[in-house]
């Protein structure tokens, strides 16, 4: 399947985009419809499977503790560790900068206000 990778320089984001043939002309930027996407490089194998990073993790007895117990600096690890070293987006970049600091951000620390859940009715 012809799928390509995209980084669009206006809204710093990269994606993956289906074009019929190699020579299909440049779409618009899906998130900001700006036109000037430049094609990047995409690798097609992982050097780690997903169970090779997971049994990393879990071997890892003070980042196991660290998740267990809701730490801010071992979320951010385990974020980094399965990223695989692809950049994210600015907003998620964000959050594991404050999750490293020590930060709890308010989304994944207070629940959301409003009514309370009805109960079904049979």
């Amino acid at each position: 399947m012809p799928l390509y990778e995209y980084w669009c320089p206006n809204c710093k984001r990269k994606f993956t985009v289906y074009l019929a043939a190699f020579d299909s002309p440049v779409p618009p930027c899906p998130q900001c419809g700006k036109n000037g996407l430049e094609r990047r490089f995409s690798t097609f194998s992982m050097t780690r499977s997903y169970k090779d990073v997971y049994d990393g993790i879990l071997g890892d007895s003070k980042l196991k503790k660290g998740m267990l117990h809701n730490e801010p600096q071992a979320l951010a690890e385990w974020n980094k560790r399965m990223g695989g070293g692809e950049k994210p987006a600015p907003e998620y970049e964000e959050m594991v900068g404050r999750l490293e600091h020590g930060e709890m951000p308010k989304e994944i620390t207070e629940k959301p206000k409003g009514k309370k859940p009805r109960k079904k009715s049979k």
